[in-house]
């Protein structure tokens, strides 16, 4: 396992539970401190050291998330790396990924869309999959690809469960967003694309292809918003949309700002996912909306 963001732990956590040995790999060996986990600290996008870290495995699960505005530069070497770890080792290749491949699209995206995307970000993901893809069909590893919406959770790697959003919601006080307020988009739970993930992984149905996270009904930012107010049962607040001038001048600060405009079609027009297939194939559910609404409000009740 490479990676202890909200999947690579959920995964990790999933795994010991079915009373597995998991290895989770991060630079500083961080990770879930649960029974059947060790975390160890490592380069990821050095063979050796993850042969190092673990010498063999059922599965590798690539959950590593390198910084949005360095994904050109940390995501080749870290995919090449799992990937030669898989056909070393015989262990799966398990790829957590997301929708940047398919670029702008009209109507849900379901996985027999082509990875025509033209944005920087999007062929970095479409590349690391049709390398996989073509490894796989030359029969030298095994491996799929696990692709899931915006996560929507307590994280600030979440648009909408991040720490300048709930917080706020909590406190009455309005709430200015990223994109469209009104426009429909799927939310992915990081529990269902792990789920997922290791569902993907276990099962040669699984194999050889992508698959796209069980997610619930498309709602709005707004109504988002909405229904975190409702759950923690405060009074709705004012929600707007950050206006672009306000964007480009955060994005002189902010890194991760100023790459988001690459993506804004995600945000501005509806970005609907299809999931039919892994619902069919894997007998798999999205985690009930107001459960995940519930955990996200308890997190940061508790202090986050």
């Amino acid at each position: 396992m490479v990676g202890a963001g909200p999947v690579g732990s959920a995964v990790a956590q999933q795994l010991a539970g079915d009373g597995q040995d998991v290895v989770v790999v991060t630079r500083t060996g961080t990770g879930p401190q649960v029974d059947g986990v060790r975390r160890v600290a490592g380069d990821a996008s050095d063979v050796d050291a993850l042969l190092a870290a673990a010498p063999e495995a059922a599965a590798i699960y690539n959950c590593a998330n390198p910084a949005y505005h360095r994904w050109t530069q940390d995501w080749p070497p870290l995919a090449t790396a799992m990937l030669d770890y898989a056909e070393r080792t015989g262990a799966v290749l398990a790829i957590c990924s997301n929708l940047y491949g398919y670029g702008p699209v009209d109507g849900p995206m379901s996985e027999a869309l082509p990875l025509a995307t033209t944005g920087t970000k999007g062929r970095v993901r479409a590349q690391m999959w049709l390398d996989a893809k073509a490894a796989h069909d030359a029969g030298r590893i095994r491996a799929t690809e696990v692709r899931g919406s915006d996560y929507i959770c307590a994280s600030e790697s979440s648009l909408i469960g991040s720490s300048r959003v709930v917080p706020r919601i909590l406190a009455g006080k309005s709430v200015s967003l990223i994109g469209s307020v009104t426009t429909e988009h799927s939310w992915t739970a990081p529990a269902d694309a792990a789920r997922l993930l290791v569902a993907a992984a276990a099962d040669e149905r699984g194999w050889g292809r992508a698959w796209h996270v069980p997610s619930n009904a498309p709602r709005t930012q707004r109504q988002v918003v909405d229904d975190l107010a409702d759950t923690a049962g405060v009074p709705h607040v004012k929600v707007s949309s950050m206006p672009p001038a306000l964007l480009k001048v955060l994005g002189v600060f902010s890194p991760t700002i100023r790459e988001l405009a690459e993506t804004s079609y995600q945000r501005d027009r509806p970005f609907v996912v299809d999931d039919s297939a892994a619902r069919v194939t894997f007998s798999l559910e999205p985690t009930p909306w107001p459960d995940i609404l519930s955990e996200i409000i308890e997190e940061y009740r508790r202090g986050n």
